[in-house]
């Protein structure tokens, strides 16, 4: 298995950790974990010419950085971390 494919099963993972009653600190180091991550897979996606994937990813790295948060309710936070952990979980059966 591609180590892009372990990063997104894992990132997912902690997305939907996000839906559980955590520390607000978990939530601090996932918003970093997050940023970096996204940053990661928007430059192995534009190494790889996917300039569609890479601008989505540059726009999750941003939602879900942590220097300047948006606010949003947690019921709105918890979509967006299941449409965005599934929607990663997609991306590992896409074909190339």
């Amino acid at each position: 298995m591609k180590l892009v494919n372990v990063i997104k099963i894992n990132l997912s993972i902690l997305l939907f950790v996000c839906l559980l009653d955590m520390p607000y600190s978990y939530y601090q180091f996932f918003r970093f974990i997050a940023l970096c991550i996204f940053s990661f897979l928007a430059y192995n996606a534009n190494q790889e010419g996917r300039q569609t994937e890479m601008l989505i990813y540059i726009g999750l790295a941003i939602l879900f950085q942590p220097l300047i948060k948006i606010s949003f309710g947690r019921q709105l936070w918890n979509i967006i971390d299941v449409i965005v952990g599934i929607g990663l979980l997609l991306t590992i059966k896409q074909k190339k």
